[in-house]
């Protein structure tokens, strides 16, 4: 990933780098989307970076992320009259194989974090396609049986999108599909076996790399593509119980309007509102960065 990202980003963006940064094109928003905090996250470590996947917790002050180079980090949020001002790394550990050694360079591409009902937490990779559960003290990773199509995805096209359902199941979506032009697969385990689940219809130019449940049961996708003008983001929401999903699109950014958005997280407020956590993967490359929104969206009798 971070490598194909790299090589897009210099055949395409830094010729018009100039023009980015004079001018942002607005988001093509819709209403559901109420507001939102924006902040860049800045820390001096080396490994500090290239965030991929990321999970909240239930109070929304707490969040587990992790770095293409291997580390699983823990972070405070500290908010102002409920809106996102800043974070603080708490503590960071490098990813481990079940023997506790750290990972190969091969096995260390992590791409995505889910957490289950029981607390439990689980990580997804590629390249070495695979799913493991993941202890997030110690780093340790014990691998999850495959299904058999994971042998099969690109080796920059691994699962992209990991989320666990309320009722405990484990949904995983590779960022393109095993067959070219098709839909995307969406596999789920039920803690023995993986299964197909059924598919989620591509719209556009636009690949899953990011998911999560909100506590009602609703599946958000986040999504991404890269244009000559930077990187343009997009969300949508399902209900994977509904026979037509029932496919909401929450929001579709405009080109260079945020940056390479690829983890997505959920929780509940106070409220009752539904929010929306989207970290960005800087590619450990200068002319980006790492990037925090929050969206704060309407409950659903206020969406029309």
């Amino acid at each position: 990933m971070q490598r194909r990202i790299k090589r897009k980003l210099t055949r395409a963006l830094l010729p018009l780098c100039i023009l980015m940064s004079c001018a942002a094109p607005a988001a093509q928003t819709e209403p559901v989307v109420q507001s939102q905090s924006r902040i860049t996250w800045h820390h001096p470590a080396p490994w500090f970076g290239g965030f991929s996947g990321v999970e909240i917790s239930a109070d929304g002050n707490h969040l587990i992320t992790v770095s293409d180079r291997g580390r699983l980090v823990h972070a405070r949020l500290t908010r102002e009259d409920g809106q996102l001002v800043g974070l603080a790394v708490e503590k960071q550990v490098p990813l481990k194989g079940p023997d506790g050694a750290p990972l190969r360079k091969v096995d260390n591409d992590p791409e995505s974090l889910a957490r289950d009902k029981t607390g439990a937490l689980y990580i997804s990779f590629e390249h070495n396609h695979r799913v493991a559960r993941l202890d997030p003290e110690s780093g340790i990773t014990t691998p999850l049986p495959k299904h058999a199509d994971f042998a099969r995805l690109e080796a920059n096209a691994g699962i992209e999108a990991l989320a666990a359902h309320p009722d405990g199941r484990l949904f995983a979506l590779p960022e393109k599909p095993v067959s070219a032009g098709r839909d995307f697969p969406l596999y789920t385990f039920d803690g023995k076996t993986w299964s197909t689940a059924g598919s989620i219809p591509r719209r556009g130019p636009f690949l899953p790399v990011g998911a999560d449940f909100a506590a009602d049961g609703t599946f958000y996708l986040l999504e991404r593509t890269v244009t000559p003008l930077g990187f343009r983001s997009r969300i949508r929401s399902f209900d994977l119980s509904a026979p037509d999903l029932d496919e909401t699109i929450l929001l579709t950014s405009g080109p260079g309007e945020y940056d390479n958005l690829e983890a997505l997280g959920t929780w509940q407020d106070a409220a009752g509102h539904t929010r929306l956590i989207l970290l960005s993967d800087d590619n450990f490359f200068l002319m980006q960065r790492n990037e925090v929104v929050e969206l704060t969206l309407a409950k659903p009798d206020l969406r029309n």
